[in-house]
């Protein structure tokens, strides 16, 4: 089984950054990276600013890693992903041969003399097949580029991970959690530090809350394989129970 990378996601545009659109594509790619046991490290969201864009690449791709990018890789003045990553690796945009014949066999003349630009990529990136509207995105240095459009994507990205990350696949981790009622989470530092010592392969959560009539809530939790879960769950709900603390399962 192969080494776990981290896996980024970048989220490009103006319209995310102003409120105009609002993300679904963390949701997605949660969606699809959690029944493979995996999950995102890390969001990035990004204006279509070419010099910060162009950074924000540079520094990912010297960074390695597997990163998705949704956004930005249109045919438009505002659409600049596509230089950006080029001038990110000091590459050559270069018109891909298989991204040209698929938006030719989609819109026949009218690919020219603008759709056509979407076939540009960095020099040596390779297609990633659109089901929608056969305008490829494109993958370079376990870097992948989709549009910004979600039901495109997402399909995009499941094939990219079908494609060059089936290796990568982990058992799938659960999360099972309780909700204490009227709790302070400072009553639990202690415990939590302990569990944590105790079950290090768990990932151990503390989420408060406080409702709309001022009363306060925790909800505690974990994250892991489901047997050792189960257990990191039972040692919570037992403290719990030892403590005379009110909770409910979640």
């Amino acid at each position: 089984m192969a080494v776990l990378q981290r896996i980024s996601l970048f989220i490009i545009g103006d319209e995310i950054l102003s409120s105009k659109r609002q993300d679904k594509h963390l949701l997605q790619a949660n969606e699809l990276l959690k029944p493979r046991g995996l999950a995102v490290s890390r969001v990035t969201m990004l204006g279509d600013e070419p010099e910060l864009l162009t950074q924000m690449l540079q520094q990912s791709f010297a960074e390695g890693g597997i990163t998705f990018c949704f956004g930005g890789i249109g045919a438009t003045p505002d659409d600049r992903t596509r230089q950006c990553a080029a001038k990110a690796l000091n590459l050559p945009l270069a018109r891909h041969p298989a991204a040209v014949a698929e938006i030719e066999a989609q819109f026949g003349a009218d690919a020219y003399p603008q759709r056509i630009r979407m076939a540009e990529y960095p020099q040596g990136a390779a297609i990633i097949p659109n089901f929608y509207n056969r305008v490829p995105g494109f993958s370079i240095r376990d870097h992948h580029f989709m549009p910004g459009f979600p039901m495109m994507a997402k399909p995009m990205m499941e094939w990219v991970l079908n494609s060059y990350y089936a290796d990568l696949q982990q058992p799938e981790r659960v999360e099972k959690a309780l909700r204490l009622i009227d709790g302070q989470e400072s009553e639990w530092v202690t415990f939590m530090e302990a569990f944590e010592v105790r079950f290090p392969e768990l990932r151990l959560f503390s989420l408060p809350s406080i409702g709309d009539d001022d009363r306060r809530t925790i909800d505690l939790g974990v994250e892991g394989l489901p047997d050792l879960a189960q257990q990191g769950y039972e040692a919570l709900v037992a403290e719990a129970e030892r403590r005379g603390a009110q909770w409910v399962a979640i």
